[in-house]
């Protein structure tokens, strides 16, 4: 199920997203004390934690909370307005400020982790399409920690902003995989382990030759090992090395970077 951020009324959603005053969201005056707009996006995010982004809606929200979904809307204008600040939300646990060390490939893997666990805690964010982006503080506040912590590398524009996209897309694509793996036992009602043993048995009758036709594949997957989020979680950091290393050979040659210093 992907969703699309950013479809409800412009104005209100990022004015929400940004903190304006009630009368600058709305052109009145705010609501009388009960309910909060934080207590609304904490409980969506509540929702969406524990059942999915299907199970999302003004009137799931409103029951969490003990009121009627048209209770909401003196807050909130409607679930897409809702869901944008729910995608910020989740994104402001993110560390903010400068990045933890001046080692640039260090600053990156912990930027990258952080997202990585960001989206296992909140696994709903990954349907969120980022074909249009959201636009609220926290989730630029993220790109901007990236671009803070890839700095001392020096690339060139065109080369940061390929290498920007290939983290950001490569930490959430491994995110998902690590989430589908979580969530596939509950949805078929199948293990893993079950699952594999069923099919490895098939494959083992029906393509004796499976080795010898897949000999690198068969010598990749025979260093594998421990269940899926923990071969999820090895990919990530051996993915992310090689990136690294990519990003950089794209910078300036380290003796020319000894002869400016």
């Amino acid at each position: 199920m992907t969703v699309y951020a950013g479809q409800g009324d412009a104005h209100r959603s990022l004015a929400l997203l940004w903190g304006a005053p009630a009368e600058t969201r709305t052109g009145r005056s705010g609501p009388k004390p009960g309910l909060s707009v934080d207590a609304i996006v904490s409980a969506g995010i509540a929702v969406a934690d524990a059942e999915g982004m299907a199970a999302l809606s003004m009137r799931a929200v409103g029951e969490r909370l003990g009121r009627t979904a048209m209770a909401l809307y003196t807050y909130v204008p409607g679930k897409a307005e809702l869901l944008d600040l729910m995608h910020d939300r989740a994104l402001a646990e993110l560390p903010a400020g400068p990045p933890p060390t001046d080692d640039w490939r260090e600053a990156v893997t912990a930027w990258a982790g952080d997202l990585y666990d960001c989206y296992l805690r909140h696994p709903w964010v990954l349907r969120v399409s980022q074909a249009r982006p959201v636009l609220g503080p926290a989730e630029l506040a993220a790109m901007e920690s990236l671009l803070r912590a890839l700095r001392p590398a020096d690339l060139p524009p065109r080369t940061l902003r390929g290498a920007v996209a290939a983290l950001w897309q490569f930490v959430r694509g491994l995110a998902a995989a690590t989430a589908d793996a979580r969530a596939a036992a509950a949805a078929t009602g199948v293990a893993d382990e079950d699952w594999w043993t069923e099919r490895s048995t098939q494959l083992a009758v029906l393509a004796p030759d499976f080795a010898e036709r897949f000999p690198l594949l068969t010598a990749l997957q025979s260093t594998a090992g421990g269940p899926p989020e923990e071969s999820h979680r090895e990919a990530f950091h051996g993915g992310l090395a090689v990136l690294l290393d990519g990003i950089a050979s794209s910078g300036p040659p380290a003796d020319a970077t000894a002869v400016a210093g």
